[in-house]
């Protein structure tokens, strides 16, 4: 398994929306700018995001994007999931019932199983609060006197 840019860019716009949920809503181009991420591969993230309503928008001079629940109520499963698809580390798992024709004799599926479920368990176990509270962690611990 591997995550994609756009998996890592969803991650860091919800992130990024996250930390500044109090200026309520936020432009594609303050978050294009702040996290150095073409403002174009975001309106190409925005759709995927806006489908599962985990996002509410505005249009017009203030309008932008902004969280529809607390930080601490996305997990970072959650956000890749929709944007890469599936987490599964094997095709065999992507689907709720694996129709594996040798999946009965497959010495294999047991370690691919229990993969993708600590994989599951430890990504659906971060939120985005989580991530906004380590960040301030490093940040305080790069002080120079």
């Amino acid at each position: 398994m591997k995550i994609s840019t756009k998996g890592k860019y969803a991650l860091r716009m919800m992130l990024d929306l996250a930390e500044h949920q109090e200026n309520g809503f936020v432009s594609l181009k303050d978050i294009a700018v702040r996290q150095d991420i073409s403002k174009k591969y975001l309106e190409q993230i925005i759709p995927i995001l806006n489908r599962s309503d985990i996002l509410n928008s505005s249009r017009g001079f203030q309008g932008g994007y902004r969280l529809a629940r607390k930080p601490s109520e996305y997990t970072v499963g959650e956000i890749l999931r929709l944007t890469e698809g599936n987490l599964a580390p094997v095709t065999c798992l992507e689907k709720k019932v694996n129709d594996c024709p040798r999946k009965e004799q497959c010495a294999t599926l047991g370690l691919w199983e229990g993969l993708y479920r600590v994989i599951s368990d430890y990504l659906d176990g971060i939120t985005l609060q989580d991530l906004i509270e380590r960040q301030r962690t490093l940040s305080s611990d790069n002080y120079v006197i």
